[in-house]
């Protein structure tokens, strides 16, 4: 009997293009979120289907459940219509802008491909740490899924904002 190849993981070239096209995926995990002396937690889901996004909060801290919507037409914040407004009112809640458009590529990994950008890759030929948009991005574990690595735990910081988030469960649809 032979056994069956090793899992050699697509080098970063290859995944990058495939990650930055992936359009159907899914993440639940967990945010802990500091801001200044303040802080809260809460469920994170985010589902991605082409062009639409959406996102889930539900947190005990004065957040509430919140969803979020991002299509074409703008982004929508617990089903009112698409507004200009949302951004802010986002920012009202969370105590901090959300780099909402990144995090679609963060989350899986990857810089989004729109913006200047610089990044250290670990052992794995992964993010290790990405620094896009103001923001510093690290990447302390990785999950496999579907033959690949993505990541596990992934930790947000800009001046006087920490963004924990960990991946409990990751779904890719080829």
């Amino acid at each position: 009997m032979t056994k069956p190849p090793a899992l050699v993981p697509a080098p970063w070239e290859q995944r990058l293009a495939d990650l930055q096209r992936a359009n159907a995926w899914q993440l639940d995990g967990r945010a802990a979120v500091a801001v200044g002396t303040q802080g809260w937690q809460a469920s994170l889901n985010w589902r991605q289907h082409g062009a639409a996004t959406e996102l889930h909060l539900a947190g005990p801290l004065g957040v509430g459940a919140l969803v979020l919507k991002a299509t074409p037409e703008g982004l929508s914040l617990n089903g009112a219509p698409p507004s200009d407004a949302v951004l802010a009112q986002l920012q009202d809640k969370l105590g901090f802008e959300l780099p909402f458009d990144d995090l679609r590529y963060w989350l899986l990994g990857i810089p989004d491909p729109g913006t200047a950008f610089a990044m250290a890759r670990n052992a794995q030929d992964r993010a290790q740490q990405l620094t896009q948009a103001g923001w510093t991005v690290d990447y302390d574990r990785y999950l496999p899924v579907n033959g690949d690595l993505l990541p596990a735990r992934v930790v947000l910081s800009r001046e006087g904002v920490r963004v924990r988030i960990a991946v409990d469960h990751w779904a890719m649809d080829h």
